[in-house]
């Protein structure tokens, strides 16, 4: 190079010839879902415990003297969920090429029902 002249990052003529494997989509297409899975645990589980009070009772067990109320138990089954899901699906799916545009917008879909659910507008409407 001259040194007159700037660093320049030149492309490789011959990319081929280098030794890059390709990774599979598996294990981020497993994360996608599970993270739109356990948001929409953690609506549903707004609903359920506005809608009973058994279970509102039930997720409030889960707060070990913190004082939050169902909030702790929601939150803990959601994570939960997420790490059990993540779990199965990295199984299935570690060494596999899935269709991970297809698997985003499972991941979404997941996720805005689940949204939905943690609204107050909506899951007042489910009041005991």
């Amino acid at each position: 190079m001259n040194p007159a002249t700037p660093d320049i990052a030149v492309a490789d003529p011959e990319p081929a010839a280098r030794a890059v494997t390709d990774k599979t989509d598996g294990p981020g297409a497993a994360m996608v879902i599970s993270a739109g899975f356990a948001i929409f645990v953690l609506g549903c589980l707004t609903v359920l415990a506005e809608a009973s009070a058994g279970a509102n009772t039930w997720l409030t067990s889960w707060q070990w003297g913190q004082g939050v109320g169902a909030l702790a138990g929601k939150t803990t089954i959601a994570s939960l969920a997420y790490f059990g899901s993540l779990t199965v699906l990295w199984t299935l799916w570690n060494k596999k090429d899935v269709n991970l545009k297809k698997a985003f917008f499972v991941g979404l879909m997941l996720a805005v029902l689940g949204a939905i659910g943690t609204f107050p507008k909506f899951f007042e409407l489910f009041a005991a």
